[in-house]
């Protein structure tokens, strides 16, 4: 039979090393699902009304262009 011990006891076997390495994988995680829980915030909306000769497809253009870096 194959049972699953508790989260501390694991983590008590764990060496500090790998310790760090669990927590720094469990807050990525954290991160994650509150990012996906949270309503999306168009904070941004609206931030370019006064550029005139700004189009949709230069923002589109410049963001494939700079999509790799």
């Amino acid at each position: 039979m194959n049972e699953t011990k508790p989260m501390p006891e694991l983590w008590r076997e764990l060496p500090p090393d790998l310790q760090k390495e669990v927590r720094d994988f469990a807050e990525f995680l954290l991160q994650k699902h509150r990012a996906s829980t949270q309503p999306l915030q168009l904070k941004w909306a609206g931030a370019l009304r006064q550029e005139k000769d700004v189009t949709a497809a230069d923002l589109q253009r410049e963001v494939l262009e700079n999509w790799g870096d």
